[in-house]
């Protein structure tokens, strides 16, 4: 079982560890979460089998990496992982359902997919929590093997997608090269847009370009979410020097 903090971490950290699920109830712990934070807060609309739990078809294959407050037993941070080995099973990654990752294609035996990230609204203020889950992945990542980190980061659209606009026009230095690119479904109209002067980032896109994660194209839009979804490729062997002392390290 990953478990990631020692005991005088959890003590510091109000008694929070991560691990991986090893119970079916953990996972549907952790699916109740996102249904909280992503249909009953942020309104998005979810193609569930049962109201007040976020599944899908990728659920079964993935891992779930979860953060508990050990003091009442809560879930209140995860992560859903999905391996190479999985995501051939299940037929491709759940990016594939907004992207066209041909380009990406040769990464594929190496490439782990990350998504479905949230936070109990109770414990979003505690830094510890997104700490917790990042040094879940670099363990994840150190015992796997893998190479490569995908995922996408989401942006609210609640302005109508000018915000997000400013965004990604403010990530040119983030760019992947060409052949790394990957393409909306349904992209974002940027062009009919008016980003604002000042963008505002949310901290989960600024967490992957502080370690070192490529932008990988223009945002989808995935209108059940009402979200621009940007795509980041992370490849461990380039992670940021600081992210590495005080995850990888801080994991191993």
């Amino acid at each position: 079982m990953l478990q990631v903090n020692t005991a005088r971490e959890r003590r510091a950290q109000r008694n929070l560890s991560v691990a991986l699920a090893t119970s079916e109830s953990d996972v549907l712990a952790a699916q109740k979460l996102r249904w909280r934070v992503f249909a009953d807060e942020l309104g998005a609309r979810l193609d569930a089998p049962v109201h007040g739990v976020d599944s899908d078809r990728f659920d079964p294959h993935c891992e779930h990496l979860i953060v508990r407050d050990e003091d009442n037993g809560r879930i209140v941070g995860c992560y859903r992982i999905l391996p190479p080995e999985a995501a051939r099973r299940t037929g491709g990654y759940y990016s594939e359902t907004e992207f066209d990752l041909g380009r990406l294609d040769h990464l594929r035996s190496q490439m782990v997919e990350i998504g479905r990230s949230c936070i109990d609204a109770d414990y979003r203020q505690n830094a510890a929590v997104i700490a917790l889950l990042w040094s879940g992945l670099a363990r994840y990542m150190l015992e796997t093997g893998h190479q490569y980190l995908i995922g996408c980061a989401s942006i609210s659209l609640a302005d109508g997608g000018h915000n997000a606009a400013a965004i990604f026009n403010s990530l040119h230095a983030h760019m992947a090269p060409q052949e790394y690119r990957v393409f909306p479904k349904v992209r974002l109209p940027l062009e009919r847009l008016t980003p604002h002067p000042a963008c505002v980032v949310p901290p989960l896109v600024k967490g992957y370009l502080r370690a070192g994660a490529d932008v990988c194209g223009e945002p989808a839009w995935d209108p059940d979410f009402n979200t621009a979804d940007l795509p980041l490729l992370l490849t461990m062997s380039r992670l940021d020097s600081r992210y590495a002392r005080h995850f990888v390290q801080r994991a191993a």
